[in-house]
């Protein structure tokens, strides 16, 4: 694993290179067999995270991606062949603000000339269910930046990231643990609801080195990400290898705000997993094949071999 210091390898600009998207991108690319410098992007360079990439040949960069620093985001993108974008819309739950930052970064890597932008983007459920779903802020604000990037004539592949693996055990619905040791997931969908699963740390720079080494993903693609599999099948297997009781229940949509606790949040939750039971996470739109990778990405069985389980479990 190494990452290039020669100025004839192309520069990879990597926007928020501590989260788990951008580190996993920059991770794909140092395993390549070419060569890459990268510049990693975050507001701490300090950080131990960062400091692990420069301790790799990383040039750190200390920068605010707000749309009110666009001379800095420039100076950062200066010299770039490359650029990946993601934003994280959970630091502030602002789609307005989600949106003009990243068409900021739009304008400022098209003005630096890049020969690839990689955007991370997502489908708008608004738009799929004809307005039905229509609280989904994270995901109709990355789908208005992707027509943003697309209009604007910039090379551009768009690589949206699946469902993360993660994400039954994190957060306001995560699995319960029961007075009795077994365990619940819950949501406002049938157990039959699939959506593409991602190790996102593990896999999703995978996706993106595709886009970048593959000229079957080049300029003008859009890649998505995961393995399907529904989260009955999900929960099933989660109990096989922890050796817990753990039971899917399909909540009304009521009862399921309430167990969020979150009464503003809770919609756009609803939102989302309804959307994803009618239209489908991705909409029409199958994942991207396998074997344009390096390598297979992890299936939800593999994650779970390669995770200490118990760790996860509340």
């Amino acid at each position: 694993m190494t990452i290039s210091n020669d100025s004839s390898a192309p520069l990879v600009v990597i926007a928020g290179i501590t989260g788990l998207q951008g580190g996993s991108v920059a991770r794909a690319l140092a395993e390549s067999d070419k060569p890459y410098r990268i510049r990693g992007l975050t507001r701490d360079p300090s950080k131990p995270t960062a400091q692990a990439f420069a301790g790799q040949g990383v040039q750190l960069v200390g920068v605010s991606l707000t749309a009110d620093n666009v001379a800095g985001v420039a100076k950062a993108f200066q010299g770039a062949d490359i650029v990946f974008l993601v934003t994280n819309f959970n630091e502030h739950m602002d789609k307005q603000r989600e949106i003009s930052e990243g068409k900021m970064m739009v304008d400022v890597a098209k003005e630096a000339g890049v020969k690839l932008l990689i955007w991370s983007g997502l489908e708008s459920l608004s738009a799929l269910s004809g307005g039905k779903f229509s609280r989904v802020e994270f995901f109709d604000a990355k789908s208005d930046i992707t027509e943003y990037a697309k209009q604007s004539g910039v090379p551009l592949v768009v690589v949206q990231a699946g469902y993360y693996a993660t994400n039954i055990f994190e957060g306001s619905y995560a699995l319960k643990k029961q007075p009795d040791g077994s365990y619940v997931f819950g949501l406002p969908v049938p157990a039959t609801t699939s959506v593409p699963v991602i190790d996102v740390a593990h896999d999703y720079g995978l996706y993106v080195r595709a886009a970048v080494e593959n000229p079957a993903l080049g300029a003008g693609s859009e890649v998505q990400s995961g393995t399907l599999i529904s989260f009955g099948e999900m929960v099933a297997k989660l109990s096989e290898v922890s050796g817990k009781k753990i039971t899917y229940v399909q909540m009304t949509r009521e009862v399921f705000i309430e167990a969020t606790g979150m009464p503003e949040y809770g919609p756009m939750l609803a939102d989302m997993f309804q959307a994803f039971e009618v239209h489908g996470y991705y909409g029409p739109r199958p994942t991207t094949r396998t074997d344009l990778l390096a390598r297979e990405p992890r299936s939800w069985a593999d994650f779970l071999d390669a995770t200490a389980v118990k760790d996860l479990l509340p």
